[in-house]
């Protein structure tokens, strides 16, 4: 049968035990679902969404102040992101929003520093930006850790299976900002072009303009609208590998058509750049050989970004 709605899991009082079930239903069927009662604070989804209106209405001047730096932190301008690495669409055009991104810290003193995507944030000039985005960060990646443990048990294995590749996870917490669609706008326009995710899993907060799609198994497109509450989450490439395809890392995209300016707030989960992802033994026979994360996420970075692709100076 053809989802007609996603699924929605509610964490509040459930056992792990009864959220692995619905989530190795929700994962199998459609690889995409809402999660609520996650134990997030309100005030912090609400302090995170207005920090990004904030940032996001300052001068283009003030935001290119912090662009994207090697690292993969820092502003992204409008129309500078296409997606060559999609295999559900051929993309021409770039997406049709700006983006500040932040991802794990990596301070100078840390064995890690200055290898691919391990360095420092950058911050922009803006009072009171920093400390809300970065307590909705905490928050979620506090819940991911949580998450760690159904997932697993989903999965038929030990519940802290998982947690040994994310002992120094990869993070992204990106703020996003959609201008309305142009009525005069080509069909293949998006704010965000059909893709799949990277990486391990995405909770996705958005606000109440719509315009998020996820594609069914059919071929069709299925709205996936904002629900008071919830968060919509879906599993991603190298998630979808661990467990031979059982799990489906399934397009999405989106397109603005609400009029007016839309926000949403991605956080990524993911595993260390280091972790070997090679099919679960408990969903063997594997269909791909074992590949390493950080070399999976940097090919379809290098491709899909313009800031990457600039010679050196």
């Amino acid at each position: 049968m053809i989802a007609q709605t996603l699924p929605i899991i509610d964490f509040a009082g459930a056992t792990d035990e009864a959220l692995a079930r619905q989530l190795d239903r929700a994962f199998t069927d459609i690889g995409f679902c809402y999660f609520r009662g996650i134990g997030v604070d309100r005030s912090l989804v609400d302090g995170v969404f207005e920090a990004s209106r904030r940032f996001h209405a300052q001068p283009r001047a003030a935001k290119d102040a912090i662009a994207m730096n090697s690292f993969h932190r820092g502003y992204m301008a409008p129309k500078t992101s296409i997606i060559q690495t999609s295999s559900v669409a051929t993309v021409t055009k770039p997406n049709d929003s700006e983006s500040f991104m932040l991802m794990h810290e990596v301070p100078p003193d840390d064995p890690r520093y200055g290898r691919p995507l391990d360095g420092p944030n950058l911050w922009p000039d803006l009072p009171g930006f920093r400390e809300p985005v970065e307590a909705y960060e905490q928050a979620m990646h506090a819940f991911c850790l949580r998450l760690l443990s159904p997932m697993a048990l989903a999965l038929g294995l030990p519940r802290d299976w998982f947690l040994p590749h994310f002992v120094q996870p990869t993070t992204f917490l990106r703020l996003l900002h959609y201008p309305p669609h142009a009525k005069d706008a080509p069909d293949d326009a998006f704010g965000s072009a059909p893709h799949t995710d990277y990486g391990f899993i995405t909770i996705l907060a958005q606000d109440r303009q719509g315009g998020l799609e996820v594609r069914r198994k059919d071929g069709t497109w299925l709205a996936a609208p904002p629900l008071e509450g919830t968060w919509v989450v879906n599993v991603a490439d190298m998630l979808s590998r661990w467990t031979n395809g059982r799990w489906q890392s399934t397009p999405h995209r989106v397109t603005n058509l609400s009029g007016s300016d839309r926000y949403s707030c991605p956080y990524f989960f993911d595993m260390a750049m280091d972790s070997i992802v090679e099919v679960l033994p408990t969903c063997r026979p594997a269909k791909h050989p074992a590949v390493r994360y950080g070399d999976y996420l940097m090919e379809r970075l290098d491709k899909n970004y313009a800031y990457r692709q600039q010679p050196a100076a």
